[in-house]
Formats: C-alpha cells, structure tokens, sequence
C-alpha cells in the first residue's frame, strides 16, 4: 500500500509539472517578489533641474534639467545619488517642480506667482540647509500642503557665498489665504520659530524691483 501511495504522489508531482502547476511555497516566493517590485506612485510627476552659473553663457543655458519621477521609490534613489545641496559649488542651484513647469519666472504657471523665501545665514549651511531641503522636498512629493497643493509650483535652493537660500513657489500670487496657509505650513514644518518671520514675494516685483530685495507681499 505504501509502494501505491508513493506512486500516485508520484504520478501528480509529475502531471503538476507538466500542467505547469507551481508549489506552495514557490507561490509565496513569487508573490514576496512581486511585492517588492511594487513601486509607489506619486500624486504628481516631478522634475529635478540643476543650475551651474557659468558667466561665459546665457542664464537658460545654465540650467539643465536632470531627471523626473512620479514614485516615492524614485524619489529616494535620486536623492540619495546626488550632492548634498551643501556640498554644491557657490553659483549653483537645485530646483524640484512638477514636471511640466521650468523653474523659471517667465514659466506661464509662474509668472503669476511668487515664493515664500528663507534667508540663511553662512553658518546655517552646515547646520541647518540640508535639513530644511529634504523637508521641503518632502513637503512637496508628499502633498503636504493638503487643499492648496494646486498652488505648488515647485522649490528651489539657491547656493551663494552671502548667504543660501531657499524658495517655495507658488502659481499665483492673487490668492491670499492659499499662500499665507502654505506659508504657516512650510514654517511648521522646517520647524522655523515662531520668533522669526518668513516673508513671500511676488515674481513681478521681484522682476522690477528697485533696490537689492523685492517688498514682502505676505508674512508669517
């Protein structure tokens, strides 16, 4: 009877194999591979674009963009590949926008715009620069900005020898309420005190301005 039981496990591994059946525990592997290839979309296809200031060229020829994703997998992987935003040559700049829209004012989805901006003392770019970056990047794959993450542009981080800088754009700056709720929302999370002030300028004054800084439209 033994003999017959053997057999007949036989006979069904082999007519198994042959009908292409698969075990188990081969199922459950297969099922962990497909799993960890699974990537994770994003609400919105972003795109990085690096700047180099060289003199001998015009500003557009300057910027290069240097890839998009539209997974939090993807995000990950280029972030930890390239420089630090520290680590950049003076001249430089990072920007992350959704892809589709050139971190530039002439852009019709800028121009109507402006940016919350955060000045940065020299020490803070070893203290604090790389921080606020990554949060803010994260502000904007993640959607933090929940009901007015329409109104988000992009960001861009700015690398000079007087001090860095960093901006949050926004589309446009004839909404109020939506850039001042951004503005309170980039503030909580960079983790700014409440002691200092952070203030958006709108692209068009910022264009013609007389002085060495634009008016502050809003504040918070």
């Amino acid at each position: 009877m033994a003999s017959e039981k053997e057999d007949r496990i036989a006979e069904d591994t082999m007519m198994d194999e042959e009908e292409g059946a698969t075990s188990p525990e081969l199922s459950a592997d297969v099922e962990l591979s497909s799993q960890a290839l699974i990537k994770h979309p994003l609400q919105n296809k972003w795109a990085l674009w690096f700047f180099k200031n060289d003199k001998t060229r015009n500003w557009a020829d300057n910027l290069r963009k240097v890839t998009a994703f539209d997974t939090v997998e993807d995000f990950w992987a280029l972030y930890n590949h390239i420089q630090k935003a520290s680590k950049l040559m003076s001249g430089c700049d990072y920007a992350l926008f959704k892809d589709g829209i050139e971190p530039m004012w002439e852009d019709d989805q800028n121009k109507r715009g402006g940016r919350w901006m955060i000045n940065l003392n020299k020490q803070q770019r070893h203290s604090d620069l790389d921080r606020f970056w990554l949060e803010m990047l994260l502000c904007l794959v993640g959607e933090a900005f929940d009901n007015f993450s329409d109104d988000i542009c992009g960001a861009v981080v700015n690398i000079r020898n007087k001090g860095d800088k960093l901006g949050l754009w926004t589309r446009d700056s004839s909404r109020g309420e939506a850039n001042v709720e951004i503005g309170k929302k980039l503030k909580e999370r960079l983790n700014i005190p409440s002691k200092i002030a952070i203030g958006f300028q709108v692209h068009s004054d910022t264009i013609t301005k007389a002085g060495s800084t634009a008016k502050t439209r809003y504040q918070v």
